[in-house]
């Protein structure tokens, strides 16, 4: 019986790891879909499998990071014959998500991200910090296999940066709210009008200012803040990721506001503006999210007191403050 279950879990956790580089490999190929080439590398402006790395970390448990190593190998072999460069770039694109997964447990990150330095400490260990790992040592290894040309290393590791940092701030706050999410009880009429009118104004704004000519793209901004302020994570992290999938494919086809310029100045302008987005929509739905929970453990705090006092003396609490005029104080 004892090996029966041991089996099972083990059976299990194969499942688990083997899925989770089936969603990782699965990803990779859709980030592929807008691949451009710099500096002689394939790179993309968002990366998702990092995101999803680190939330999987972080929601299914880490022992689960071998299925980085089997999803990396897989698309590897989609892309070209695996030879032992492909042993560097696995290394990296596995390391960057575990050390930033053990950086984030390290200052105690929580992943409700309800208070500010959830959204901090993502952004600064979890996206910018850990991804200098898969960046440096994919660039190295390319540099040193041959596949870089002498004047292509930083080229190369910036784009790669660049983009498994976005892949961190765009995918995985939204998969970590995802985590949270409840159907609402007794929601009023009005805040599902609310939902959707931004839902569409989101998509319809982004389309718009990624397609025109005009140099519009800070309208979405509002949007952004509509929907952090109103909706906190779960409302602003989906405009994020619907904006920049409008901008990314602008870019890489350098139309609309990305049209004259070069691919190099189309990608930065790209990263630029995916980057003030979704440090936006994290930081402040972060700040929103702290104020509420603050507001709600008063509010719990008070009604406590209030149970206390009416134990110490029966109906106190419910007496009128500041007293009428004639009362006694």
């Amino acid at each position: 019986m004892v090996r029966t279950e041991e089996f099972r879990r083990l059976a299990t956790a194969g499942l688990t790891i083997l899925a989770f580089a089936a969603v990782y490999f699965a990803s990779a190929r859709v980030g592929l879909l807008q691949h451009v080439v710099i500096g002689g590398a394939v790179v993309t402006p968002l990366w998702p499998p990092t995101g999803i790395a680190l939330s999987c970390l972080f929601l299914v448990g880490f022992w689960t990071w071998p299925g980085i190593v089997v999803g990396t190998l897989l698309v590897i072999a989609s892309l070209s014959p695996v030879d032992p460069g492909a042993l560097g770039i696995m290394a990296g694109n596995t390391l960057a998500p575990v050390l930033s997964y053990l950086m984030l447990r390290r200052v105690g990150f929580r992943v409700e991200m309800d208070r500010l330095r959830d959204g901090v400490a993502l952004v600064a260990l979890g996206a910018f910090g850990g991804m200098l790992i898969s960046a440096t040592v994919a660039s190295c290894t390319l540099w040193i296999t041959g596949h870089l040309p002498p004047g292509g290393f930083w080229p190369t590791w910036a784009a790669w940066w660049v983009g498994d940092a976005m892949g961190v701030l765009v995918v995985a706050p939204l998969l970590l709210a995802l985590r949270t999410v409840r159907w609402p009880q007794d929601v009023r009429p009005s805040r599902w009008l609310e939902a959707a009118a931004l839902a569409a104004a989101c998509v319809v704004v982004s389309l718009l200012v990624t397609r025109s000519e005009l140099s519009v793209l800070f309208l979405v901004f509002p949007l952004i803040v509509w929907a952090a302020l109103r909706f906190q994570l779960i409302g602003a992290a989906p405009c994020v990721l619907v904006l920049s999938l409008f901008a990314i494919t602008a870019a890489t086809e350098q139309s609309g506001p990305f049209g004259g310029q070069s691919l190099l100045s189309a990608m930065v302008n790209l990263q630029a503006l995916n980057g003030s987005a979704a440090l936006t929509a994290l930081l402040l739905s972060a700040i929103v999210t702290e104020q509420n929970t603050i507001r709600r453990r008063i509010e719990q705090a008070c009604l406590e007191l209030a149970e206390v006092v009416d134990r110490l003396a029966p109906g106190e609490s419910r007496r009128r403050w500041p007293p009428e005029e004639g009362e006694a104080r």
